[in-house]
């Protein structure tokens, strides 16, 4: 089904990785694309489960939109050991406008399809998603 403000369908391939992150822990993180020339939201990336959070970050391109999802560990301070499923907008001020655009227009019926994100994060360089930034909203 396509989105109506920008037009873009959602690949069944997206929620399928999604679920299988957020149920069965098979994926560290995902990295979703626009396919302009498709109009659909496709996943270029999965990461396995034994990928930190540093190779999820090299997986982004520097000048290029993305949409992601991380699963990220962590202990509380009462030593519980916890994961928080977190939702990242890549918007870099180096992308193209008309990408930027695209991926604003259709990033909350993207997120509507993946059921079970319990964080949002909007980036727009890396400082904004840094690993002290996903540890501060994650508890």
């Amino acid at each position: 089904m396509a989105n109506a403000a920008s037009g873009m369908a959602v690949h069944d391939e997206c929620k399928l990785k999604f679920l299988e992150l957020k149920a069965k822990r098979t994926h560290r993180f995902i990295i979703y694309k626009i396919e302009e020339k498709l109009k659909q939201v496709i996943v270029e990336k999965v990461g396995e489960p034994s990928l930190t959070y540093e190779d999820f970050i090299a997986s982004l391109p520097a000048d290029e939109c993305r949409y992601a999802i991380f699963d990220f560990d962590f202990v509380t301070e009462e030593n519980c050991q916890k994961s928080k499923i977190f939702f990242i907008a890549w918007s870099p001020d180096t992308s193209r406008v008309r990408s930027k655009m695209i991926y604003a227009s259709s990033k909350d019926r993207f997120k509507r399809e993946l059921d079970g994100i319990q964080v949002e994060l909007q980036a727009t360089d890396p400082t904004e998603m840094g690993l002290d930034v996903i540890k501060g909203r994650a508890n």
